[in-house]
């Protein structure tokens, strides 16, 4: 597998190996017009730490990670931690700091970077909050909340930033990397 990439300036094919099994960061590199491999991991994020969130997501080179009133989110762990997440949320707002790394595999070039986003939300009613929460998906995602839900969708006021940045993989970065480590 892998895929072909034609530029305006030049025409060379290269293998793309997406790190990650987000189902956002696969859509949003297809909508790029990438074809692409998936090899993941299996590593403990949990267990690589760091205190500022741009250098935690340099850290674990394919995560994004959530900051609401300065403190890092990540995946919740319980029904509970989900709840107080998202009722955070409601109202206000939180930053999304993602990372993409670029590794050129034949000539072993590292090219990475962070960008972040912020998203504002309306009042989240209990309810919509109960209903994410029981569907499940509010576990596998920084924060605990998916920008793009069909639930949570219509609670988001803003976003400053762009969108790809929040769902997990930022275009515009992932472009510039893959440009500098060819």
């Amino acid at each position: 597998m892998g895929g072909q990439r034609k530029t305006a300036s030049r025409n060379p094919p290269f293998k793309i190996i997406l790190g990650s099994s987000s189902k956002a960061r696969k859509q949003i590199l297809a909508e790029m017009g990438f074809e692409f491999t998936v090899v993941t991991a299996d590593i403990d994020e949990k267990g690589i730490r760091r205190e500022k969130p741009e250098d935690l997501v340099i850290a674990l080179a394919d995560a994004k990670v959530v900051v609401h009133q300065g403190t890092i989110r990540e995946k919740p762990t319980s029904k509970e931690q989900a709840r107080e997440y998202i009722k955070g949320y409601s109202g206000g707002n939180a930053a999304v700091v993602g990372s993409v790394m670029v590794t050129n595999l034949k000539t072993g070039k590292r090219c990475g970077g962070w960008e972040s986003a912020e998203v504002y939300f309306h009042e989240i009613p209990d309810e919509v909050i109960d209903a994410v929460i029981d569907e499940g998906v509010t576990f596998n995602v920084a924060g605990g909340l998916m920008l793009e839900h069909p639930l949570t969708l219509p609670f988001v006021d803003a976003v400053v930033g762009s969108t790809d940045t929040v769902m997990g993989l930022s275009k515009a970065l992932t472009e510039k990397l893959l440009l500098e480590a060819l």
